[in-house]
């Protein structure tokens, strides 16, 4: 029988793949079990929506808190001395929230072929944070990850299949399957959480406009707020500006994010984040909804470049009415030391306040000085 997966006596989640029925769903995944090698766990519960007749709309106000890309570490590159037990010392206390979602950078597995060979050249890093490590989610306070983003292949079959099973066996939520949505279920009532990615296989892409915008109003007709995480948009420390097009990196097409966001806004999302370019971008209030480009780098030990305005980061959490519209929020802003592990302070709230003004004008969010985001216009 399919079943839900709680993390938390306040906290449920089920996934639904669009289109299939939840029994062949099943079927599927135990074909899958069944010719498997046996040290590859099989893919993670597919359940459906809500049952009929659930309510939709939220019966209160929901706080929801995210954090850009996070790697943990990975080897070759470099993996804490303590195991892992201190990367999220200092900014547990800001991952709090009815969701607090982050986008996972890489896989969670301890074998699978890398993507990563002599051929390569010297652009090809490849991700592989050990099993052991999940626990520290969910005990930072993070009810859900993004998935989709180009790097959960790293490993190939093996380590998407490594990644889902050690999520699920921390109580960790994983949004961004191909075809799949994440309800959530809060003390306000039912949320649903869809990743995006720019890569074409394996994930939701943002590369497929009509497929997303079904996916996201599939979701809303069974949640009263959906909430849409993107992976999207050139990279490094001069990709930190809207272009409004298309945008190219190494030769990948990394979507149109401008666009993209505005359309999920359109098809019924409530809120977007966006991650993927390693810097911060600008937030815009679009008819009432809070966009959020570019969170940056949340965590990177070991492997992310971390000078300068890439290890200047934040925490965003925001509060979103019942009928989905921004209440208000607030920017936290954290910066990246030693390795990579992250602490408060720095200087995002300054650079975000900056970028949102000269990329969106008066159709930006308003940022005040100490982070703090103002609401929509009562509808």
């Amino acid at each position: 029988m399919a079943q839900c997966s709680s993390a938390s006596m306040a906290r449920m989640v089920c996934v639904t793949t669009r289109g299939r029925r939840c029994t062949s769903a099943i079927v599927i995944a135990m074909i899958v079990a069944a010719v498997a090698p046996a040290r590859v766990v099989a893919s993670t519960t597919v359940t459906p929506p809500p049952p009929a007749g659930t309510p939709i709309q939220l019966t209160r106000d929901l706080t929801v808190t995210a954090v850009g890309d996070l790697v943990m570490g990975s080897r070759p590159y470099g993996l804490p001395s303590d195991g892992g037990r201190s990367l999220f010392t200092r900014v547990k206390p800001l991952l709090v929230g009815d969701i607090v979602m982050a986008n996972l950078e890489g896989t969670l597995a301890s074998s699978g072929r890398s993507k990563c060979g002599p051929s390569s050249g010297p652009y090809c890093f490849a991700f592989r944070t050990p099993s052991s490590y999940a626990q520290w989610l969910p005990k930072a306070g993070i009810d859900v990850v993004n998935v989709a983003n180009n790097h959960i292949d790293d490993f190939g079959l093996i380590g998407r299949r490594q990644t889902r099973a050690n999520l699920n066996r921390v109580g960790v939520r994983h949004t961004g399957w191909p075809g799949s949505i994440a309800y959530m279920q809060t003390a306000g009532g039912t949320v649903a959480v869809i990743g995006f990615g720019f890569e074409r296989k394996n994930q939701n892409t943002i590369l497929n406009l009509p497929a997303a915008r079904a996916l996201v109003a599939e979701a809303a007709a069974h949640a009263g707020v959906v909430i849409v995480t993107m992976h999207s948009g050139a990279e490094g420390r001069t990709a930190q500006h809207l272009t409004f097009r298309r945008e190219i990196f190494l030769g990948e097409n990394r979507g149109n994010p401008t666009a993209f966001a505005r359309a999920m806004v359109d098809a019924g999302a409530d809120l977007v984040v966006g991650h993927g370019p390693h810097v911060m971008r600008a937030m815009e209030l679009y008819k009432g909804r809070l966009i959020a480009y570019s969170m940056g780098n949340f965590m990177g030990y070991a492997v992310f470049n971390i000078s300068g305005v890439s290890g200047q980061s934040g925490v965003l959490s925001v509060t979103l009415a019942p009928d989905g519209h921004l209440v208000g929020g607030k920017l936290r802003p954290i910066r990246l030391v030693g390795r990579g592990v992250p602490v408060p302070g720095g200087t995002s709230v300054a650079k975000v306040r900056a970028l949102t003004a000269q990329d969106l004008g008066g159709r930006g969010a308003r940022i005040a000085a100490d982070g703090s985001i103002a609401g929509a216009p009562t509808p």
